[in-house]
């Protein structure tokens, strides 16, 4: 038995882009995860430690957005991904990040990218 797994609207506030005042005054940005588990023994134990614990999930993707400045969120997303598939026995993420205020002079509600990475 499988299990997904999501953290929605996950919001971190973070200095990354192109534009060198995104990397000074930084901007918030938000993140949507899923994890696929093929196996998830915690769905028949009700064990958190038979799982992947969401909140273990939002500590490490929060240190991850926070370690270091990214020009792209293709990059940021990526490398996102990537710590996630290596801190936690999941099958599959995907990893959606979006900037709700991008320094774009248009009116839109966001500007965003996923990356998708598996086993």
């Amino acid at each position: 038995m499988g299990a997904l797994i999501e953290v929605n609207g996950l919001e971190v506030y973070a200095y990354h882009g192109v534009l060198p005042e995104e990397k000074i005054i930084g901007q918030p940005f938000v993140f949507d995860i899923r994890l696929t588990l093929e196996e998830c023994s915690g769905c028949r134990s009700d064990r958190v430690e038979d799982t992947v614990d969401y909140g273990e999930v939002v500590e490490v993707i929060c240190a991850t957005a926070t370690s270091r400045s990214y020009n792209l969120l293709e990059a940021l997303a990526r490398t996102v991904a990537d710590a996630i598939m290596e801190n936690f026995p999941v099958d599959r993420a995907e990893v959606r990040v979006r900037k709700p205020r991008p320094p774009i002079p248009r009116r839109l509600e966001s500007v965003g990218v996923a990356v998708e990475v598996a086993r």
